[in-house]
């Protein structure tokens, strides 16, 4: 009897070792899907990152490039108006010298 009672054992200790195998490898498992699932929410929220950082730069650069076209735009409308103003103060002279001509003209 002490044969059986060995094999018994020995089968008992069998079935225990494979439920502990079977457990380890659905543990395994089980980790590995979790792992992924965890992986693909960190690219998630990575990529949601990646989009926002992108759009704080693009509105930044447009953000500074309205400025520079209003800073461009206030220097030009400044460069016109002291055109016209110089323009205006010479055009008593170009008149008068029209007028010169005109009855130089006249009178040849």
């Amino acid at each position: 009897m002490a044969k059986d009672k060995i094999l018994s054992e020995i089968k008992d200790a069998e079935g225990n070792a494979r439920k502990i195998v079977e457990n380890g490898i659905k543990s395994k498992h089980d980790r590995i899907n979790s792992a992924r699932a965890e992986a693909r929410e960190i690219i998630k929220q990575a990529e949601a990152d990646a989009h926002r950082s992108a759009q704080n730069a693009i509105k930044s650069s447009e953000e500074a490039v309205a400025l520079e076209r209003e800073k461009i735009i206030r220097a030009g409308k400044n460069d016109a108006e002291a055109i016209a103003i110089k323009a205006s103060s010479k055009v008593d002279k170009a008149v008068d010298m029209l007028l010169t001509e005109f009855e130089r003209a006249v009178h040849a």
